[in-house]
């Protein structure tokens, strides 16, 4: 059962159960919408976009990663994101909707983490070959290395943290970052590739979305945008919309009616429902 010991949320098509679930998949192409939040990012901030999806009848399944495992356990090069990302997927199974179109929808680095494991698992694992992948949603991702960023996003997962206990954890990410991103960066990634290398390469050729700022102090938007070029030369259909001044992961609430007609909008065209 993939839900157990998964943190996860599920929202189910209005007046839908889970025992009829299939049958509504026979009146209607909306895909299952998964939704990978940023490090540190609370349920009920990540429901206000599973309402873009499941107000046109998708079944919406919430997830993310505790940011230890963003920000720590995979600076170490531990592949520990790979089990929620083999547990989301068997979800698919559990609920019985395995054979709906499947949309992502990415938030941040924390999102793209875990997504780089999922597209690893749909290609190589038997299971999941046959899941059937529309499109995919990239907000505020990805970056690459980046000292400034990452130390920003931290801080702000730490919040409101005990102050010598938050600069502690800090110092110990920044020395990280610096010896094994940096420094043994050439002998690292032959052992492990960055989630952002291992997705200029990936094996998708679904269409993807891109929803970006210059604004966003986090994520360079010449990350994103060299991450775009490199997608459309290996042919994947790409749309791309700069918010220019919104904050990172915050396009929705500065720009909600644009955001939500954009995502709609990117989902009709990959399932072919109006």
């Amino acid at each position: 059962m993939g839900g157990r010991e998964l943190d996860y949320s599920i929202e189910l098509p209005p007046g839908g159960r889970r025992d009829t679930i299939p049958e509504m998949g026979n009146k209607n192409n909306w895909p299952v919408v998964i939704l990978l939040g940023w490090a540190g990012c609370r349920d009920k901030h990540l429901a206000k976009y599973s309402t873009i999806y499941h107000k046109k009848g998708c079944t919406v399944i919430r997830y993310t990663a505790p940011w230890e495992m963003v920000f720590f356990a995979e600076s170490f090069g531990i592949r520990s994101l790979r089990t929620p990302a083999r547990k989301l997927l068997e979800l698919l199974f559990d609920y019985k909707i395995e054979k709906k179109p499947l949309l992502f929808h990415v938030f941040s680095n924390g999102g793209v983490m875990l997504y780089r494991y999922i597209l690893e698992l749909i290609h190589t694992h038997g299971q999941f070959s046959s899941l059937r992948v529309v499109g995919t949603v990239f907000d505020s991702a990805p970056g690459r290395r980046n000292m400034t960023g990452s130390l920003r996003a931290l801080a702000a997962v730490l919040g409101s943290t005990h102050v010598l206990l938050k600069y502690c954890l800090l110092l110990v990410f920044a020395v990280l970052v610096v010896v094994l991103r940096i420094l043994l960066h050439p002998v690292t990634r032959f052992f492990h590739e960055t989630h952002y290398d291992a997705l200029l390469k990936g094996p998708s050729r679904w269409p993807e979305l891109y929803l970006y700022s210059k604004g966003d102090r986090i994520i360079l938007a010449s990350d994103i945008e060299h991450m775009i070029e490199a997608r459309r030369q290996h042919n994947v259909a790409v749309r791309a919309v700069d918010f220019s001044d919104s904050a990172h992961v915050s396009h929705l609430p500065a720009y909600p009616s644009y955001y939500m007609s954009l995502c709609t909008s990117f989902m009709s065209d990959c399932t072919g429902c109006s």
